[in-house]
């Protein structure tokens, strides 16, 4: 019961400040100034006042609207290098073993190269060499190239008949490159 009564008496006073507050908007002298204000500024002000404002707001809206657009090319890409970056590290991490599986492969003796382990081991190297292949790593060509300091290494100069100058006669290790960023150099002998 006591719950009731005040919410009773709430209701009572939130009515009487209702009262009250209706009182003074209807009291003459506040409501003469309101409606004089109003009279003060012409239709053409009001509707100037008001194209004013909305101008005002639909500026701001398109400029909040352009800042997330910025911000979400702005977030592609930084997630878009992020995953590149990654890419070059971890391709960075496996060249070693890739180069030494080349390198095994090349020196195998012909009695092992028929057994089924060692076409095991070499479908192996395939797999990994086709996994960088389907993230855009690719092999940077040199042999008979000419001479690129961007992505080729020159070790040593040596004299060619087979190659003009400036020409790579010799790769000593292999390139790497995602896309257009060299991911190691590629190294050559040059001929002289």
């Amino acid at each position: 019961m006591a719950n009731d009564e005040r919410v009773n008496e709430n209701r009572q006073q939130a009515g009487d400040e209702e009262i009250v507050s209706d009182e003074t908007l209807t009291d003459g002298s506040e409501a003469q100034e309101v409606s004089e204000a109003v009279a003060d500024l012409s239709l053409e002000e009001q509707l100037a006042s008001a194209e004013a404002k909305a101008a005002e707001y639909l500026d701001g809206w398109q400029r909040a609207r352009a800042e997330f657009a910025n911000a979400r090319k702005r977030l592609e890409r930084e997630r878009g290098e992020a995953r590149r970056n990654a890419t070059i590290d971890l391709a960075e991490r496996l060249l070693p073993i890739l180069d030494d599986f080349e390198r095994a492969l090349e020196a195998v003796p012909a009695n092992i190269a028929d057994d089924n382990w060692f076409e095991g081991v070499a479908l192996v190297y395939r797999k990994l060499r086709a996994i960088l292949e389907n993230v855009n790593i690719a092999r940077i060509e040199a042999l008979g190239q000419p001479f690129d300091p961007n992505v080729h290494e020159a070790v040593l100069e040596e004299e060619s008949d087979e190659y003009e100058s400036g020409i790579v006669v010799k790769e000593l290790q292999t390139g790497y490159r995602l896309d257009d960023r060299v991911i190691r150099p590629a190294l050559v002998i040059v001929a002289a």
